[in-house]
């Protein structure tokens, strides 16, 4: 991938072809069949992630009105996201060249890696600011889906839902490398492994609610820095891992107060306070009352 100054040619327009996936994600397809450079236009906010395949040919994609150029070559992929700014896609398309490209919210990205999308980007500050122009190789399975693409016979009718599977099949692909080489090939994934392991902290302490590790101990098991672990369970659950913690085993406490299972010395050596005047203290200071007056008052 070469960064260089180049002068904007005046040449021909183009059109993209573009199919909507869903709400947040969309497919661009050009073929250039003609012996002259096409130029192809499309307004892209920030808030998207480009993926762009050129299965034949060569482009050049084209920015500040002109003064650079990202070029890539036929079987490479360019991985395109800036937060700071809108990267409208100004292109030069050589003759004979073919492109794929996937357009999809930062929002909807992480969606797919991960079932806690909006806590993504609290970790690491530099992926919240930073911008991203990633180019790589197109490997030979992503080339046949490319080519499914490119070159779509089917019934139109059946157009969108063919372009799903194969807008999700080709992401998939694309990530389908090493766990180190998935970090390496889009750093954004970096957020979606800390939030995996911040969810595992909160797992640990609520099985072990009783005699939970230390916040060390527990940084440890998840693989994180003690400073990263106390950020960003912060940031996830709205409390450190022990207010988290304390909350919860009142909120249990409760539970089996109110079921009449168990006496008040039996709940409390559940939760984890080896004594009685202990877990009625937390107790009193959770809800403004003793267990035993709450459940007189929950009878």
């Amino acid at each position: 991938m070469n960064l260089e100054k180049k002068p904007l040619k005046s040449v021909a327009k183009g059109t993209f072809e573009e199919t909507l996936i869903e709400d947040g994600f969309f497919v661009l397809t050009h073929k250039n069949e003609n012996d002259s450079i096409e130029i192809l236009e499309r307004e892209i906010d920030s808030s998207y992630i480009q993926f762009h395949f050129c299965n034949k040919g060569s482009l050049n994609f084209v920015f500040n009105q002109g003064n650079y150029t990202l070029n890539i070559n036929e079987d490479t992929s360019l991985l395109l996201y800036n937060p700071q700014r809108d990267l409208p896609i100004h292109l030069e398309m050589q003759p004979h060249s073919w492109l794929v490209s996937l357009v999809i919210s930062i929002k909807k990205f992480h969606g797919l890696f991960s079932d806690d999308a909006n806590y993504i980007t609290f970790l690491t500050d530099d992926n919240r600011d930073k911008k991203y122009y990633k180019d790589g190789k197109i490997s030979p399975s992503m080339a046949v889906v490319l080519n499914q693409v490119i070159n779509f016979s089917l019934n139109t009718s059946i157009k969108p839902l063919y372009f799903k599977g194969k807008a999700y099949e080709l992401l998939s692909l694309f990530f389908n490398r090493s766990e180190d080489a998935d970090i390496e090939q889009c750093p954004f994934l970096v957020d979606e492994v800390n939030v995996a392991k911040l969810k595992k902290a909160k797992d640990i302490i609520i099985a072990n609610m009783a005699e939970p590790p230390s916040l060390q101990e527990l940084a440890d098991s998840i693989g994180l820095s003690l400073k990263k672990l106390k950020e960003g369970f912060k940031q996830i659950y709205g409390d450190t891992v022990y207010s988290f913690l304390f909350d919860y085993k009142m909120e249990v406490a409760r539970k089996l107060l109110e079921s009449g299972d168990y006496n008040v010395n039996e709940v409390g050596l559940k939760v984890g306070y080896s004594t009685s005047s202990h877990f009625i203290s937390a107790f009193k200071k959770k809800f403004g009352t003793t267990p035993k007056k709450y459940i007189t008052a929950s009878s």
